[in-house]
């Protein structure tokens, strides 16, 4: 069994900082859960191009506002609690945070790492060390 508290993850290696964007990972790939397990919080006015090339990914809203876009399709999808987007299709897209930050539950197969940020072209790469 695991057990962790998001008040023992703030301010550790655990919380990455990706500028538009705060990621507290619960779970990471060394838990050997078989996914990853992320708290994000995705700022208010900001605007991220994602392309999860590598990962499937699975955000669940918990508060707050925004939209997201699908460049595929040009889709614009608005984002508040209680909604639930997958990106099962390695879907390009831009995030963006409305006009409070959002508070998102992620999980990502297969896990990361929990060091991973987006490169230039949106997309985590795969590590393959812990």
């Amino acid at each position: 069994m695991i057990i962790k508290h998001l008040k023992d993850l703030v301010g550790t290696g655990a919380e990455v900082d990706g500028g538009n964007w705060v990621s507290r990972r619960f779970l990471v790939r060394k838990d050997g859960c078989g996914f990853s397990f992320h708290d994000t919080v995705i700022k208010a006015g900001t605007e991220t191009f994602i392309h999860y090339a590598n990962h499937l990914e699975a955000v669940y809203c918990v508060a707050g506002n925004g939209e997201i876009e699908d460049l595929e399709t040009g889709a614009v999808h608005p984002i508040s609690d209680g909604m639930l987007y997958v990106l099962n299709g390695h879907e390009r897209h831009k995030l963006r945070g409305g006009s409070e930050d959002m508070r998102m539950v992620c999980v990502f197969t297969p896990p990361l790492t929990g060091r991973e940020v987006h490169d230039e072209n949106g997309v985590y790469p795969v590590l393959t060390d812990d």
